[in-house]
């Protein structure tokens, strides 16, 4: 197990990119050079989620990479893995499977095909956290994907579990309100995660967050910046806060698959990764005129940290 196991989900945890080889198939060497290098620079554990494109992977892909990246973290941190599915059913067989790897915790968002009553939301959740021993992150990404979660599913699920079991991740515009309205609603035992990428980071981290989860692109300067609010540095909070939230907005415009693109591009400069391969459709690509912006951003953000 890992040897984080027996302490709470909490810091900086990046969601990893998925690696491809020419032919399509997973490349374990670059995914373990992304891991290896996350854990060097002091990230508290690793994440598969939404922009490791599980969507996109498949049923045997997804079991597939949660097995690479339990297997490849080796007691160094936490690993997260998301299991949200269309039915109940693969959501807590994909949860099994990730705790019987020996995941830390698992996350999920709800069916993103079908528009669920609170009601029904409620039962898939705690369908699968019943179904396992070990905490279910509950992920709100209808920024991007899927519908909002109501306030009342969640506490609902916090009474009967408690914050041992549940843990959530927000990221229902407005985000910082309806964080703030989640921690009084809950007195501050809700144990939260925020989902920016970056952009909310400062201000999440104000009303109380326990951990981040941003993608690996920017991770030397997540840390950094998580860093300096941890220290109350204000001046150094907001000379790495500006450049990363600036990369974000970039990213936003084009949703998930604007995430994707520009997170790719930026682990293929840092020279993690040997391409910038997505499994297709997507729905957006970087165009030079972008790149050229990302390129003058990640030189400011670098020079600051």
């Amino acid at each position: 197990m890992p040897s984080h196991s027996n302490k709470q989900l909490h810091g900086v945890l990046p969601v990893l990119h998925t690696p491809f080889a020419d032919g399509g198939a997973i490349d374990n060497a670059v995914l373990q050079r992304e891991i290896d290098w996350a854990f060097e620079i002091g990230a508290d554990g690793v994440v598969v989620a939404m922009v490791s494109e599980v969507l996109r992977l498949g049923y045997h892909g997804r079991r597939e990479l949660a097995g690479l990246v339990c297997q490849g973290v080796r007691g160094r941190g936490f690993s997260v893995i998301s299991v949200g599915a269309e039915s109940t059913i693969e959501a807590v067989e994909f949860a099994k499977h990730a705790e019987g790897l020996g995941a830390s915790a698992v996350m999920a968002i709800p069916p993103v095909a079908t528009a669920l009553s609170s009601s029904a939301t409620r039962g898939y959740f705690a369908t699968i956290v019943g179904g396992i021993s070990i905490p279910l992150v509950i992920q709100d990404a209808s920024n991007y994907i899927g519908a909002a979660i109501d306030l009342s599913v969640y506490l609902s699920l916090l009474e009967q579990f408690g914050p041992e079991r549940i843990l959530f991740k927000p990221e229902a515009s407005p985000l910082g309100p309806n964080l703030s309205k989640l921690r009084d609603a809950t007195d501050g035992k809700a144990r939260i995660f925020e989902g920016s990428g970056g952009i909310n980071l400062v201000d999440c981290y104000r009303r109380g967050i326990i951990g981040t989860m941003p993608g690996t692109d920017l991770l030397d300067g997540i840390i950094a910046l998580w860093r300096a609010l941890a220290a109350g540095d204000e001046d150094r909070t907001y000379r790495l806060s500006l450049p990363i939230c600036a990369l974000v907005a970039l990213q936003l415009q084009g949703g998930l698959d604007g995430f994707l693109a520009i997170e790719k591009y930026l682990l293929k400069k840092r020279g993690l990764f040997n391409n910038t391969l997505q499994r297709q459709p997507v729905g957006w690509q970087l165009d030079p005129e972008t790149q050229a912006e990302v390129d003058r951003l990640f030189a400011r953000l670098q020079a600051v940290i």
